[in-house]
């Protein structure tokens, strides 16, 4: 006899939500929220198959040309879906930028809704039914995002926190002021509760995000005093169960010597950072509007280096900005030798829209700004080789995040990432599903051009 209880053949059946992602991590964060926000509200649960989607969302990204194209190459691939009922929704910065000339252009999206008010999704496809027409809000809400976020759902033991929408610097490439709107901070309180609850769920590593995360002033309470990024960092730091700190993206005029202080007095403080330069030319920064000079940009890296003599340093660099000459080039790698700068993401200039320097002439041919950047990347894998070889005999703590790309069945491996950001993969043993989500120390066996390899340091 079966004792089970029955289930109801006219069950409805969960709905699923794709979210496909461009862009940075700010994006990811966001496309996470997207699904926090759907989960709460309507009951979907996540897919990684469109074909089996009852809503499609993309989150875009509108700083390079082609993820933009790309991006209307995906909604006419998924077209054929709104035959089945499909709902189409396109968010993110591409949606901010082009508003209802998104529907124009594919008249079957359903949504068009901005970083800033991705909460009301829920709303705007309640509407889009009502209706029976297109939905649209790329407005600025500011903070009010942040209020109406349902709590993070952790997977892992990292996290990302948003702790600042926006940007205030307007450099002249950029379209991300434009897309997310001026900058603005969480409040301080706020940021500390979202922390806590994170490691109190088990996250041991919190990334902080922002477009210029250490421009952060958040407020405090109900006083009129300001926290600066510095004093947030320690107050992190301070919360029972965080481990690691890591933050991006900062900006070099933010970096004051207070975060720098910090780097001499919070150990959770990741030995990594990425500090966008974009370029070695100082005629190129004015250009781009960045308001520093190389010179001061070395003087930031000296005066870190002064208190973690052995961190790591990532960056940005745009090649082919208009009017660069081979001498603009030419100190760009003379300052890729100085700084000695581990990682980059590196990219020809992409002319945007309603940005000042779309307007600039440019005559540099294609093939010379491809050679360019060609003896760039070449620059930086040179240091990526070298400085990961450096590591090799040496004990390195890493937080495993799990199974590697190679595991199998037979031959469990798994991978975790270094306070540097390499990721280590090694042997994971008959214990490896003990070792997911904990901090331990391997000692570093090779080098391989993007990773390394370790065996687990026995105690």
């Amino acid at each position: 006899m079966n004792n089970e209880p029955s289930v109801p053949t006219d069950a409805p059946a969960q709905k699923k939500v794709y979210i496909r992602t461009f862009g940075c991590q700010m994006n990811e964060y966001d496309s996470d929220k997207m699904s926090d926000v759907m989960k709460a509200a309507e009951g979907y649960t996540p897919t990684d198959d469109p074909e089996e989607a009852d809503l499609i969302l993309f989150n875009t990204c509108s700083v390079r040309e082609k993820a933009q194209e790309k991006v209307f190459s995906d909604l006419g691939r998924v077209k054929h879906l709104k035959k089945k009922g499909v709902l189409i929704g396109v968010g993110g910065c591409v949606a901010s930028q082009e508003g209802a000339a998104i529907i124009e252009r594919a008249p079957y999206v359903d949504v068009v809704f901005g970083p800033q008010t991705l909460h009301r999704l829920p709303q705007m496809l309640e509407a889009r039914q009502r209706a029976g027409r297109p939905q649209v809000d790329i407005s600025f809400p500011e903070i009010e995002k942040f209020d109406h976020l349902p709590p993070a759902r952790v997977e892992g033991s990292s996290a990302f926190v948003s702790i600042m929408e926006g940007c205030s610097k307007y450099c002249s490439y950029c379209v991300v002021p434009y897309t997310r709107g001026e900058e603005f901070s969480r409040p301080f309180e706020e940021v500390l509760t979202e922390v806590a609850g994170l490691a109190d769920q088990g996250v041991k590593e919190i990334t902080l995000l922002g477009q210029n995360v250490n421009a952060y002033r958040g407020k405090m309470g109900e006083t009129s005093e300001i926290a600066d990024f510095a004093m947030l960092i320690e107050y992190v730091a301070e919360i029972p169960g965080v481990e690691r700190i890591r933050y991006t993206t900062s900006h070099p005029n933010e970096f004051t010597q207070r975060l720098i202080d910090v780097y001499a007095r919070v150990p959770q403080l990741v030995n990594h950072l990425h500090l966008p330069v974009q370029h070695g030319a100082d005629r190129i920064l004015s250009a781009m509007k960045r308001g520093y000079t190389t010179l001061e940009y070395k003087s930031t890296i000296r005066k870190l280096r002064a208190v973690r003599p052995d961190i790591s340093l990532s960056t940005d660099f745009i090649v082919g900005f208009p009017g660069e000459t081979a001498e603009d080039h030419a100190r760009t790698m003379k300052l890729i030798e100085d700084v000695s700068f581990d990682a980059s993401f590196s990219f020809i200039y992409s002319a945007r829209p309603g940005t000042p320097a779309a307007a600039l002439p440019d005559d540099t041919p294609q093939e010379v700004k491809l050679a360019r950047l060609q003896e760039l990347q070449a620059a930086i894998e040179e240091n990526v080789r070298r400085i990961s070889a450096s590591r090799v005999g040496t004990v390195q703590r890493i937080l495993v995040e799990g199974p590697s790309r190679k595991s199998s069945k037979d031959t469990p491996e798994l991978m975790g990432r270094t306070e540097c950001n390499r990721i280590v993969n090694f042997p994971g043993g008959p214990n490896a599903a003990r070792l997911v989500g904990q901090m331990i120390d391997v000692t570093i066996t090779s080098a391989l051009p993007h990773s390394l390899r370790g065996e687990v340091v026995v105690a």
